[in-house]
């Protein structure tokens, strides 16, 4: 009878120690998935956190001031002349001759126009009337080049050259601080989008 009572105290207490084994288990298991959880969200919550870029807006382009439109419009008045008396001696094209004649009578009016305004303003800027590097180096671009392969550089430039040019007229335009440049640069936008589609014609 003793033997019995024994053999059931040690039964009983193997249920006990087998039931708090597998409560162990269960709970060391629900932990590790705790823990993945909080892992994976940190993740994600660190992927869209402040220091990621795809959170950071874009910083917005301050609008020129007057004297650097002026700089700016007069800087491609004058590569346009420059690069254009080339074309009318060195392109084999009648119609890129033709062009570059236009080019030089438009961009001589419009420096004019710039001057003028310029004078006007109440920001008292001078235009510089200087190219830029860039602007340089494709003119000594040209100048190494003849017939065919001058005729496409420059057809290409030109449609480089009046595409920064309109932006540039549109974004004083739009957010100028002169009353009379942003007049000026209203007035040759029409021109300049009608020189970058004949460009376009130009370099197809």
């Amino acid at each position: 009878m003793k033997r019995f009572a024994a053999l059931s105290t040690a039964a009983a207490l193997g249920l006990v120690l087998a039931a708090c084994s597998k409560h162990d288990e269960t709970n060391t298991a629900a932990a590790d998935n705790n823990a993945t959880t909080v892992n994976e969200v940190g993740s994600v919550d660190n992927a869209s956190g402040p220091g990621n870029s795809m959170n950071t807006p874009a910083a917005s382009a301050a609008p020129m001031t007057a004297q650097a439109f002026a700089d700016t419009a007069s800087a491609s008045d004058a590569y346009e002349i420059a690069a254009s008396k080339l074309a009318e001696t060195k392109a084999k094209d009648a119609s890129v001759k033709n062009f570059a004649a236009d080019m030089v009578k438009d961009h001589t009016k419009s420096t004019e126009n710039l001057k003028a305004a310029a004078a006007k303003s109440d920001k008292k800027v001078t235009p510089a009337g200087t190219m830029t590097a860039e602007q340089q180096a494709n003119v000594t671009k040209l100048q190494g080049l003849s017939g065919a392969d001058f005729d496409k550089e420059y057809a290409t430039q030109q449609v480089d050259a009046h595409t920064k040019t309109l932006a540039a007229l549109e974004g004083y335009r739009d957010g100028g601080d002169s009353t009379h440049l942003k007049a000026f640069a209203r007035e040759t936008v029409p021109v300049v989008q009608h020189h970058l589609e004949m460009a376009q014609k130009l370099a197809k």
